[in-house]
């Protein structure tokens, strides 16, 4: 799933998103592109959880997908 994330601007943004979704689905594969403010995610997690993971982390989610 890809979503759209505001909010993120170094490496340590990176790292926290990262870890936030990781410390959900510990075999989750993210990928994020900080310049295009995008985060893509393979994962057990629903695209609420994953949403959810990241707005915990302090950033923000523009649109959950399906």
């Amino acid at each position: 799933m890809q979503v759209q994330v505001e909010g993120m601007s170094c490496g340590h943004c990176v790292k926290a998103v990262t870890r936030a979704i990781t410390e959900r689905d510990a075999s989750a594969k993210v990928n994020v592109d900080l310049a295009a403010g995008r985060v893509d995610v393979e994962s057990r997690l629903s695209p609420s959880e994953v949403s959810a993971a990241i707005t915990d982390a302090g950033y923000t989610v523009k649109g959950v997908p399906a």
